[in-house]
C-alpha cells in the first residue's frame, strides 16, 4: 500500500518567511551579512545546530540559541494559517484510499505541533518524525527510512513531498520516490538534488498522473 511523506516547513504550509525573517534577525545582531539567496541556500531545511556550528562556532549554546530561535517563530506565526493550496482535498483522497500518511520534518516538536494545528490538519497524523530526535537529521535519510519503518511500509512504496534541497537529499537517500514542491525552488533545482519531479502545490495539473504513478508504486 502506498504510503505518503511529507516534509512540514515550506511543502504543507509556506513557514519560510516567518522562517527567514527571525534568522535575518539573528544573523543582524551578530553582525553577520545576509546576502540574497543565503536563507535558501544555506538555512532551508537544515537542523538549526548544523547551521550553527557551521557559522556560529563560538555559540556557547547553540541548543539554546535553536529554540530560542524556534520560540520566536512559534510566537510569530497566525493560527489559523493557511496550509499549502489543494493540500486538504488530497489528504482526503489519501485516507480515502487508505493509504498511510507521516510527517518527517527537521522542525523541533513543539513547531511541529504548532504548525499541524495552525493549519487544522493535526488530527491527520499518528506518524511525525522529528530530525532532532533521530541519531541524524535531513540531509541524512535516517527521518524518512525511520517513518517507513513506523508505517511498515518499504522505500519502494513511499513517496516523499519535499521543498528544499536538504530535505529533498535526505528523502532521495531513503529510496522514496521523491516529489518537489516548488514553494522555494525551481524544478530544476529541486531534480537536481534528488526530486523524481515537481509540483507547484496540491493543485497542481500534473498531480493526477502522479497520484496514478503513485498508485502503481505498491500495485
Amino acid at each position: 500500500m502506498p504510503a505518503l511523506l511529507f516534509d512540514l516547513d515550506g511543502t504543507m504550509l509556506n513557514s519560510d518567511p516567518i522562517h527567514e525573517a527571525v534568522f535575518t534577525e539573528l544573523w543582524t545582531d551578530r553582525g553577520l551579512p545576509m546576502p540574497d539567496g543565503f536563507y535558501i541556500e544555506q538555512v532551508h531545511g537544515r537542523l538549526n545546530v548544523d547551521v550553527f556550528a557551521e557559522y556560529l562556532p563560538d555559540e556557547p549554546d547553540p541548543q539554546a540559541l535553536s529554540e530560542w530561535k524556534e520560540a520566536q517563530f512559534r510566537d510569530r506565526l497566525p493560527s489559523p494559517y493557511p496550509a499549502t493550496p489543494g493540500l486538504e482535498t488530497f489528504l482526503d483522497h489519501a485516507q480515502s484510499l487508505g493509504w498511510k500518511m507521516a510527517v518527517v520534518t527537521n522542525a523541533m516538536r513543539l513547531n511541529a505541533e504548532a504548525m499541524l494545528r495552525a493549519i487544522g490538519l493535526r488530527d491527520r497524523f499518528d506518524v511525525i518524525v522529528i530530525g532532532e530526535e533521530c541519531d541524524h537529521g535531513k540531509p541524512h535519510p535516517l527521518p524518512y527510512l525511520t517513518a517507513m519503518e513506523l508505517l511498515g511500509e518499504p522505500a519502494s512504496a513511499c513517496v516523499a513531498f519535499e521543498d528544499s534541497p536538504s530535505g529533498m537529499r535526505a528523502a532521495a537517500a531513503s529510496g522514496a520516490y521523491c516529489i518537489g514542491v516548488r514553494s522555494a525552488l525551481t524544478d530544476a533545482k529541486l531534480c537536481a538534488v534528488g526530486a523524481d519531479t515537481s509540483i507547484q502545490d496540491f493543485t497542481d495539473p500534473a498531480l493526477p498522473d502522479i497520484l496514478a504513478r503513485i498508485q502503481g508504486v505498491a500495485a
